[in-house]
């Protein structure tokens, strides 16, 4: 059986021209669709496990292009699982507030407790994306020496993947399992995906006259997608290409992924139970067996 979490990783070589977009001869949509509900089930079953045991936290990034199908992801992949173990934190434009701190504090606040699944629907590497194609967006952050957004440092982006780099070897190292997802949608699909926003009434909520500026954007955005993915996938915070042109597949990939690495976590158990807790376990089964 195809290992996903070994396919579909990044690895030193990355070039984003080499993942596909779809899988269509791997995998049917029927049968992404029946996996997946297998896979709901499991994944909630190691949560619950993970919350008694109160060790670990699970951290899931997604990234991709508008329309790749993040939030229906979201929806369709974590179902299943307890409300009190998952949590979804969204970052659009930085409000004035987290402004006013570095750029990975509002992230750096919204990170799960232990026992916790969280996803972030769009992440800190927003700042090494849209502000990368945007450049003029650093100067809201008012970061020192830096007047003509234009014109950085030739370190820049280095130094930025450094630090979050960084951040997440210091998350891993404490117990937090990082999980990172493009997914990889083909730009033929995106135009149908913004087509449908237009013409089915209930998603013309979604359209907004900026996607097709950002759509206008998007071979700037793929370079800037391949430099951060390939300079932050690491072993301790993978970053996994996942083919999205259709969204039940994209689905059963990422849960299959999540899946497949947290059963390498083999101390993800119920904690075991003092004598002290047995001992009282054995004498209430006593009294209810004799009433």
């Amino acid at each position: 059986m195809v290992k996903f979490s070994k396919k579909l990783a990044v690895n030193s070589k990355f070039k984003l021209k080499d993942f596909p977009t779809n899988l269509k001869d791997e995998i049917t949509k029927d049968q992404a669709k029946a996996e997946l509900k297998k896979l709901r089930k499991k994944i909630a079953a190691i949560q619950d496990k993970m919350y008694a045991n109160d060790r670990y936290n699970v951290l899931i990034c997604l990234q991709g292009m508008d329309t790749s199908g993040k939030d229906s992801l979201i929806r369709e992949v974590f179902k299943a699982i307890n409300v009190r173990g998952v949590v979804v934190e969204s970052f659009k434009t930085p409000t004035e507030k987290e402004l006013q701190h570095d750029y990975l504090w509002r992230h750096e606040i919204k990170l799960p407790e232990k026992g916790k699944f969280t996803v972030f629907n769009r992440t800190h590497y927003e700042n090494v994306l849209v502000t990368r194609v945007h450049p003029e967006y650093l100067l809201n952050e008012q970061i020192p020496h830096i007047t003509d957004p234009k014109h950085l440092p030739s370190d820049f982006w280095k130094i930025r993947f450094e630090q979050i780099n960084n951040f997440e070897k210091r998350l891993t190292e404490n117990g937090m399992i990082v999980l990172k997802f493009f997914l990889n949608v083909s730009k033929d699909e995106q135009k149908n995906r913004l087509l449908s926003r237009l013409e089915e009434e209930d998603k013309n909520w979604k359209f907004s006259p900026g996607d097709l500026k950002e759509r206008a954007l998007w071979d700037k955005y793929m370079e800037c997608y391949e430099d951060a993915i390939k300079n932050t996938s690491k072993k301790n915070a993978p970053w996994y290409v996942i083919p999205s042109d259709s969204k039940p597949v994209s689905r059963y990939l990422v849960a299959k992924i999540i899946y497949e690495i947290l059963s390498e976590y083999k101390d993800i158990q119920y904690p075991e139970m003092s004598e002290e807790v047995e001992d009282h376990k054995r004498k209430y089964k006593e009294q209810l067996e004799a009433e």
